[in-house]
């Protein structure tokens, strides 16, 4: 239990100073003030180890009670209302369905064989599963836009380091088919899933808010479809619905750190057995097998993601897009 306490309050620290800082200087000061704040932090003890994510404390908050002007504000109407703030993290999960992360899968998908059949684990609301209505900016020598060049989403994307040449300068894709799979799909058109996801971007990121919602309009056009269901429970089921002539890419962002070890293995031999391709975005220490390749550690100065080919690291990406350093 003691461990357990002590990972909670790391979490918050660690929230702060390498996740919120420079991103949201609200959410820094909330994270710091949780990491020392017994009463709130009892409040978080009470719940699955799970259910004690910042992001899901502070978007139940809002949620709740609106935007806080800062901690004493925040820290008094959750514990006024903290059984309405519990409820709304026990019965929600964070699903941030960011597009703009499609600003680093967009290279590796480029680079496959077309036409293309993706299947997201984790898919939210299905965001992700549209890199093919994105236009992408990529800020290399030159310049390079690409994609739906015409779509009325730019997606932004500062490029470090050196691409191999087949990634570089990536070209359009062909998506035959796609499929998500979610413990609790979100739905575009239903108001309340959508307020859900606007509460979770961050107070002070109106430029996040505004490609969401310019996302959103995108799939309400033409809705993914996204499964009911646990990944290791129902992939397999899912993919075999994909067509044979299009090549297989199962893919997830910041998803299998809700999982529990054995459940990632388990993840992890079903996708070799599926003879699919796999491209996984998560912080380092969520695949092992994936860190073990680095060719240099992670930045330490933030949370960045490990974007991998088949296990193999390719670059590394911002939490929320608009960054890729190339390895």
């Amino acid at each position: 239990m003691r461990d357990e306490q002590d990972a909670t309050v790391e979490w918050y620290r660690r929230f702060a100073t390498r996740e919120a800082r420079g991103a949201s200087p609200l959410y820094e000061r909330l994270a710091a003030g949780v990491a020392s704040d017994r009463e709130v932090l009892g409040l978080l003890f009470e719940l699955p180890p799970a259910k004690r994510q910042p992001n899901l404390l502070f978007a139940a908050a809002r949620y709740v009670n609106g935007v806080p002007s800062g901690y004493d504000d925040f820290r008094g109407s959750l514990l006024e209302h903290r059984d309405a703030v519990v409820a709304t993290m026990l019965a929600r999960r964070t699903q941030t369905n960011e597009p703009a992360r499609c600003a680093a899968l967009y290279p590796l998908l480029a680079a496959l064989p077309q036409p293309l059949a993706l299947l997201e684990v984790g898919a939210s609301a299905g965001l992700c599963l549209l890199p093919d209505r994105y236009a992408y900016d990529y800020d290399v020598p030159g310049g390079h836009v690409t994609g739906a060049v015409d779509s009325p989403l730019r997606l932004r994307c500062r490029v470090e380091g050196v691409p191999p040449p087949h990634l570089a300068r990536p070209g359009p894709i062909t998506v035959a088919w796609r499929a998500g799979i979610d413990l609790n799909p979100l739905d575009v058109t239903d108001p309340d899933d959508v307020r859900w996801l606007r509460t979770l971007v961050w107070p002070e990121q109106r430029e996040r808010l505004h490609r969401l919602e310019l996302a959103m309009e995108l799939a309400r056009q033409d809705p993914p479809r996204i499964v009911r269901g646990d990944l290791n429970d129902r992939l397999a089921e899912v993919a075999a619905q994909a067509p044979p002539h299009a090549t297989l890419v199962v893919y997830h962002t910041a998803v299998l750190y809700l999982v529990p070890e054995e459940g990632r293995a388990a993840f992890a031999a079903l996708l070799g057995r599926l003879g699919c391709r796999w491209i996984s975005q998560e912080t380092p220490g969520v695949l092992p097998q994936v860190a073990a390749r680095l060719p240099l550690p992670p930045p330490a100065d933030t949370t960045m993601y490990v974007l991998a080919l088949d296990g193999r690291p390719a670059a590394f990406s911002a939490m929320h897009g608009g960054r890729l350093r190339w390895l």
